[in-house]
């Protein structure tokens, strides 16, 4: 009977723990904050920070206006 499954069982093959040396089962919300502390965040200041603030807004105003293209790849830039 030890191989039988039940609803709450979750059968992971001895073979793909081989493999891949190891599983690991973690509730949703720990493996995003998991994720979330895996990006840098960075905090620019003074001239940097005018720049990139400025940069956003051209991007902005010429998405709003319609100067913008969707692309499948980088190669589609001309």
């Amino acid at each position: 009977m030890a191989n039988q499954a039940t609803k709450d069982s979750i059968i992971i093959s001895r073979k793909t723990v081989q493999k891949y040396g190891g599983v690991v089962v973690l509730p949703i919300r720990e493996y995003k904050d998991l994720q979330e502390r895996a990006v840098p965040t960075y905090q620019l200041y003074g001239k940097e920070a005018e720049e990139l603030d400025k940069l956003v807004e051209e991007g902005l105003r010429d998405y709003k206006a319609g100067r913008c293209k969707k692309i499948k790849s980088l190669a589609d830039l001309d």
